[in-house]
C-alpha cells in the first residue's frame, strides 16, 4: 500500500457568503500575518470586503500586491521580498494572481489560501503553477492549497464567458482519462486508478446541474476542487489533461489571438472524444448545448487556419506524452467533421 502523505485542503467553504468570514477562517487556522496578491482589475468592492474581514478578525497584512502578469522571474521576486513574520500567502481573483500567489507560497514554504473569483478554470486547486520564464509558459510544481474559500455568490457575478470557460475545462476531464488509459495500453504508462476515477466523478456531479445558479457554480467549483486533489495523489496532470490541452497550448503558442482556456479546451474536448471513438461524444455536446457553450463560441468564432496548424504542432508539445494525436492524421478526420457536423457549424471562420 502507497503510505505517501498526500497534501489536501484542511479548510474547504464552497458557499454564498464565504468572503466576509475569510478573516475569521484564516484566524481559526492561527494564521494572523498574511501577504496576498490579487487580481488586477479585481472590482474595489472585493478588495473592501477582504479588508474588512481581515481588520474584523485582527489578521495582519504583511504586504499586499496587484499582479498584473504570471512569470517565475516576479514569483522569485515576490519571494524575495517575503518578510520573514509572514505565516500564509493568499492568492485572490483569477488564473495569473492565483498561480503567482500558489508557486511563491512554494518558493518560501508557506501555507497557500487560495479565493478564486472566477471558475474559468482548474487552476485554483492544482499543485502546478502556470509561469512564463523568459517568455515561454511552463508549468511548475507549486503548493496545493491549504485552504479553498469559494463564495458562490461573488463567483456569481463574474462575466459569463468565464463561466462557460470553466465548463469547457472540466468537461476535458472526460478525454484526459480517456487518453491517460490509452497511454498505458499503448506505451505503458501507469495509471493511479484512484485519481482516474475521482477525476471522471467530478465531471459526472456537475452534470447533474449545469447550470449558472448557486448550486451550479457549488457544484463546478467542488468539481475542480475535487480534480486538483487528483492531480496531488498521483503527481501528475495526467488526470485533467490530454490531447485537448495539448491543442490549447498549440493554439496560445500559434495564435494571433488566443481565447480562453477553456474555450479552446472545451471546443477541443469535443473534437478529441470523437477521435477517441465517440463513446462520450453525445454527453459532451449535450452538456455544451445544455449550458449554451456552443453560443459563446459563435459569437467570436476560432480561425480554421489555426486550428489545423495547432493539431499539427499539439503532440511535440510535450515530450513522453502519449495522446490520441499519436494515432494518425488527426486534422484530415477533423477537417471532415467541421464540413458534416451540425454543433461544428458556424465555430470556425
Amino acid at each position: 500500500m502507497n503510505q505517501l502523505q498526500i497534501p489536501i485542503p484542511s479548510l474547504v467553504r464552497i458557499k454564498p457568503g464565504a468572503l466576509p468570514r475569510l478573516g475569521i477562517y484564516l484566524q481559526r487556522q492561527q494564521m494572523t500575518r498574511i501577504a496576498w496578491l490579487y487580481s488586477a482589475g479585481l472590482p474595489q468592492t472585493i478588495l473592501d470586503i477582504i479588508e474588512q474581514s481581515l481588520q474584523q478578525s485582527h489578521i495582519i497584512t504583511e504586504c499586499r500586491a496587484e499582479v498584473h502578469s504570471s512569470s517565475f522571474e516576479e514569483a522569485v521576486e515576490r519571494f524575495v521580498a517575503l518578510p520573514t513574520s509572514c505565516q500564509a500567502i493568499l492568492g485572490v481573483g483569477g488564473g495569473k494572481a492565483l498561480d503567482l500567489a500558489k508557486h511563491v507560497a512554494f518558493l518560501a514554504n508557506r501555507p497557500y489560501f487560495t479565493v478564486p473569483t472566477s471558475l474559468s478554470n482548474d487552476s485554483f486547486c492544482s499543485p502546478t503553477a502556470s509561469l512564463t520564464i523568459a517568455g515561454q509558459r511552463r508549468s511548475l510544481r507549486s503548493k496545493p492549497p491549504e485552504g479553498v474559500i469559494l463564495d458562490t455568490s461573488i463567483i456569481a457575478q463574474a462575466p459569463e464567458v468565464l463561466w462557460w470557460s470553466g465548463v469547457g475545462d472540466l468537461v476535458a476531464k472526460i478525454t484526459a482519462v480517456a487518453d491517460w488509459k490509452r497511454a498505458f495500453h499503448a506505451v505503458g504508462e501507469p495509471i493511479n486508478d484512484l485519481a482516474a476515477l475521482l477525476s471522471d466523478a467530478t465531471v459526472y456531479q456537475f452534470f447533474a446541474r449545469p447550470e449558472r445558479s448557486l448550486e451550479g457554480i457549488r457544484l463546478l467549483g467542488t468539481a475542480f476542487l475535487l480534480n486538483g486533489m487528483a492531480m496531488t495523489i498521483c503527481g501528475s496532470s495526467r488526470p485533467a489533461s490530454g490531447a485537448e490541452h495539448l491543442i490549447s497550448h498549440a493554439l496560445d503558442a500559434i495564435s494571433a489571438r488566443p481565447r480562453l482556456h477553456g474555450l479552446q479546451v472545451g471546443v477541443a474536448t469535443y473534437l478529441v472524444s470523437r477521435l477517441q471513438g465517440g463513446s462520450r461524444t453525445e454527453e459532451i455536446a449535450t452538456l455544451f448545448d445544455r449550458t449554451r457553450f456552443w453560443d459563446a463560441i459563435r459569437a467570436d468564432p476560432f480561425d480554421r487556419q489555426e486550428w489545423q496548424q495547432a493539431i499539427t504542432l499539439a503532440p511535440t508539445i510535450k515530450a513522453n506524452f502519449y495522446t490520441v494525436l499519436n494515432e494518425g492524421d488527426a486534422w484530415r478526420q477533423i477537417e471532415e467533421w467541421i464540413e458534416a457536423d451540425p454543433r461544428l457549424q458556424g465555430l470556425f471562420r
